[in-house]
């Protein structure tokens, strides 16, 4: 049997002790499971996940009238008579006259598939949208057919187990493209956070995999004006930073330049200014549960090489390689020191050249960037959090009551197989929509944003709701990979890329796949329980792994 995430918090203090680091653990626990349990209360007192009720497949002839309209706008791509769904938009800006009710996308669903989408909520922000679904379930208020949520794991539990919304096992099975099947055949643990009592609740979106995995950005200008090499080692490492700050070739003086910028307000694992790395260094990735070499589930931060990291950030820290004030900054405040020219390195993903580097460059004259590997520790070791390691970030919940819950395959599917990778000739060749991402420009096409007036590629996809409408989990990295090594862009995909994308990128690209076997990926996500011990052990979880059960002997 395996734990719970709740239930491995408990576990991992119940058989590591109580030292001081594990009572603050301790305390944000308790402020979490807080949060919880004042979500609970809002959302009411339910028997658990909603079955496929509501879905306009009644009984007799109602059903198998509704299940053949079903079958053929599946089958043909598109409803032969329009039908009418409701979902949630975040469109940021609108132009050429479109308003929330009818825009690009909105007249694309409708022309090109049948849809009509009312968009009942319209959240600004997360916090938000946030607020309306705990108040909507409260209060009873209308839930949209289709609810996509990206964001807290937790309210994704509680929505689930609202009762408020389908299975949708027998919907995937039977209405799910051939691209989602795949992906979920090779990404199991992708449906693991969307499982209630052995069923799958959510319909996971496919995301770029490695795309945020951490890469270090340096200025390349000063390695160049030093002379330096690529760090092999945190050795090598050290070495680099002590020329940074001691022999500054922008001719700073030691304390104006921190080597090491970094983001330590709330995590660190995140998705700038990352120093998951050098605990990557000492054997473990800090903040997620991870397997050990016994096949035991251990939390990262407990783990003895984390104590060691911290050693290290500490001695960092008092040589001033990195600002005494990280410590409050979120990710986007830590790459400012990068940016403004006092910092060397910046942890990040590869697509820093889209954002911040661009201020880099436009604040100091003559500077340079590039992508260089994960260096490793003094016993080896290496090591970085695998980002999107499911190829998925965020999902779409469909409501019990909705008339035609298959709607979302129909939409999905003509995305993924029609845009997602679109084929020479397509009507998306160049983009989603001429006039808004892409345009004739000079008599050639162009996708190019700096060109196009009125450029807007912000749609209401409802599978978009976090910028990634139809995605191919392993595409991007292989083409920018493709482009790095010299490969010439062949396809509709592989042109758009090349043009919207930097060298740079292509190159961060090829150096995160060329260390693609230093991720480390959590097992947290994974797991959900059934019930829990008052030791902290939980077990009964239907996402059963062997080396789990092994680890939980007292699970009976």
């Amino acid at each position: 049997m395996e734990p719970s995430s709740k239930g491995l918090l408990r576990w991992g203090y119940h058989k590591a002790g109580g030292n001081k680091m594990q009572r603050k653990f301790r305390k944000g626990w308790r402020l979490a499971l807080a949060a919880v349990l004042s979500f609970s209360l809002l959302a009411g007192c339910s028997s658990g996940g909603g079955e496929a009720e509501g879905t306009g497949q009644g009984e007799g002839g109602g059903h198998a009238e509704a299940a053949a309209i079903a079958d053929e706008a599946v089958k043909n791509g598109k409803y032969s008579t329009p039908i009418e769904i409701t979902s949630v938009g975040r469109q940021r800006k609108y132009t050429k006259g479109d308003t929330k009710d009818n825009n690009v996308h909105s007249r694309w669903a409708e022309e090109k598939l049948g849809i009509k989408i009312k968009n009942i909520w319209e959240p600004a922000n997360v916090d938000q949208y946030k607020q309306k679904l705990q108040l909507a379930l409260s209060s009873g208020e209308e839930i949209p057919d289709f609810v996509p949520y990206y964001d807290d794991p937790v309210v994704i539990g509680q929505l689930i187990e609202s009762g408020e919304f389908m299975a949708i096992d027998e919907l995937f099975d039977k209405y799910a493209s051939p691209i989602l099947k795949e992906h979920s055949e090779k990404h199991p643990e992708m449906w693991y956070p969307f499982m209630y009592e052995g069923k799958k609740y959510a319909l996971p979106v496919l995301e770029y995999l490695d795309n945020d995995n951490t890469v270090l950005w340096f200025r390349e200008d000063w390695m160049e004006k030093l002379g330096l090499s690529e760090p092999k080692t945190i050795a090598d490492l050290e070495v680099i930073m002590e020329k940074f700050k001691y022999e500054n070739p922008d001719g700073l003086k030691p304390e104006e330049v921190f080597p090491l910028t970094a983001a330590m307000r709330s995590t660190l694992n995140g998705w700038m200014g990352s120093l998951e790395w050098v605990f990557g260094a000492y054997g473990t990735i800090p903040e997620q549960w991870n397997m050990d070499e016994n096949g035991r589930l251990v939390y990262g931060s407990i783990h003895p090489g984390a104590k060691q990291a911290l050693e290290k950030l500490r001695e960092w820290m008092a040589k001033g390689y990195i600002h005494p004030d990280a410590a409050l900054w979120d990710e986007g405040k830590s790459s400012e020191l990068w940016t403004a020219g006092k910092a060397g390195i910046l942890p990040g993903a590869q697509w820093v050249p889209d954002w911040p580097a661009p201020d880099l460059t436009k604040n100091v004259k003559g500077s340079k960037y590039k992508a260089y590997p994960i260096p490793s520790g003094p016993d080896g070791h290496i090591g970085t959090k695998w980002r999107s390691s499911t190829g998925t970030n965020g999902s779409i919940l469909i409501s019990r009551h909705a008339k035609h819950p298959e709607a979302i395959f129909v939409y999905y599917n003509h995305l993924l197989e029609h845009y997602a990778n679109p084929k020479e000739g397509s009507e998306y060749e160049y983009g989603f929509a001429k006039g808004y991402d892409w345009d004739i420009i000079d008599g050639k096409p162009t996708s190019d944003a700096s060109k196009i007036p009125d450029y807007n590629n912000e749609f209401m996809f409802i599978t978009g709701f976090n910028n990634n409408p139809a995605r191919i989990p392993d595409l991007y990295m292989k083409t920018l990979v493709k482009l790095a090594e010299g490969g010439k862009p062949e396809t509709p995909y592989e042109r758009q890329l090349a043009e919207q994308r930097k060298p740079e990128n292509w190159y961060a690209a090829k150096v995160v796949m060329d260390q693609k076997d230093i991720r480390r990926k959590t097992i947290s996500t994974a797991l959900r329980p059934k019930r829990c011990r008052a030791n902290g052990i939980c077990c009964g979880s239907p996402n059963s792994k062997r080396s789990i059960k092994s680890s939980m002997a007292n699970c009976r």
